[in-house]
């Protein structure tokens, strides 16, 4: 089931990090959707219900595919975020070369810092 789509605006290219804003466009993303899913797959979580704020833990069957169909994968998958900000999805441990060919803006924006 399609959850939301996220442009993976934001890396950390030298620990294979990805991560960027969750986009629902049926609102199906929520601190209630996800604190429930999160219960009924025995999937950890921090949460603070009073704010509506939730960190998930991995996810194993989170599945993140770019715009061709091919899944972007690392050694973890989660979501975090609120209701009121937003939620955020967030791979790490990307592996290379993969993560330098499907994100070079992210690999040159960390070697230009150094130029």
């Amino acid at each position: 089931q399609k959850i939301g789509t996220s442009l993976l605006e934001k890396g950390d290219a030298p620990m294979g990090v990805i991560f960027g804003k969750l986009f629902s466009e049926d609102k199906l993303i929520c601190y209630d959707f996800i604190s429930k899913y999160c219960k009924d797959n025995g999937i950890d979580a921090t949460e603070y219900p009073e704010d509506k704020l939730i960190t998930t833990r991995a996810i194993p069957g989170l599945k993140i595919v770019n715009e061709k169909g091919i899944e972007i994968k690392g050694l973890i998958s989660n979501l975090e975020g609120m209701d009121s900000e937003g939620f955020e999805v967030n791979i790490e441990g990307v592996p290379y070369p993969f993560y330098e060919e499907e994100f070079p803006n992210h690999k040159k924006a960390y070697d230009d810092q150094f130029s």
